[in-house]
């Protein structure tokens, strides 16, 4: 289960020519499908007269990852694949990639459009500035106030972070962690607490 994850700092763009056909990279960094899908809809737009607009994403949803790949009327396998295939090659996640084709005329073949694509997308990446992301999982800890010793001793020796912690007539506490350690503390709490405390992973 990973931790961490690289994407993206800010957008960045690339371009190759093949045979008069010019091949625009668009590499942008998205935490969402709905956000990916916001910048293709204004990538359309601007190249409202363009041949093609291929994509491809990857992104973390929690801790799952998402991938998706287009290529927008392209022979199959021609367009979207070796743009994700770069993607993967870099090991990105939470980026979009968009290549937009302007026919110049001769037709490549498959084998043609699959390298300008990739190369495309590698000239896009190449000026990219990559950042390491971290994850975290919030978790809802539940418990009697009289045992609240026990629950924060817990929580610091597991490095959670308190998001937010309010007692009534019971205790509440929003903390985050790593994905990683989210099981051992949850067992940990169970085991000090007698299962008095209770705790649930948000979604």
């Amino acid at each position: 289960m990973t931790d961490a994850f690289h994407t993206l700092a800010g957008p960045s763009a690339g371009q190759v020519t093949r045979s008069r056909s010019r091949f625009l990279a668009y590499a942008l960094p998205v935490s969402s499908v709905d956000e990916a899908e916001a910048h293709l809809e204004r990538l359309h737009r601007k190249h409202h007269d363009a041949s093609h607009v291929c994509f491809a994403y990857r992104l973390r949803s929690g801790v799952e990852a998402i991938e998706a790949a287009d290529d927008a009327g392209e022979p199959a396998g021609s367009a979207g694949p070796p743009i994700l295939r770069r993607l993967e090659g870099a090991d990105l996640h939470d980026v979009l990639v968009v290549v937009v084709r302007y026919f110049g005329g001769t037709k490549l073949g498959i084998g043609g459009l699959i390298r300008a694509y990739g190369d495309a997308t590698a000239e896009a990446l190449a000026s990219a500035r990559v950042v390491v992301r971290r994850l975290e999982v919030e978790v809802d800890v539940t418990f009697p106030p009289e045992i609240t010793s026990g629950v924060m001793a817990v929580i610091h020796r597991h490095r959670a972070k308190i998001r937010h912690i309010e007692y009534d007539a019971s205790g509440t506490a929003l903390v985050a962690l790593p994905p990683s350690r989210v099981a051992t503390f949850v067992d940990a709490l169970r085991e000090v607490t007698g299962a008095r405390a209770t705790a649930e992973v948000r979604s």
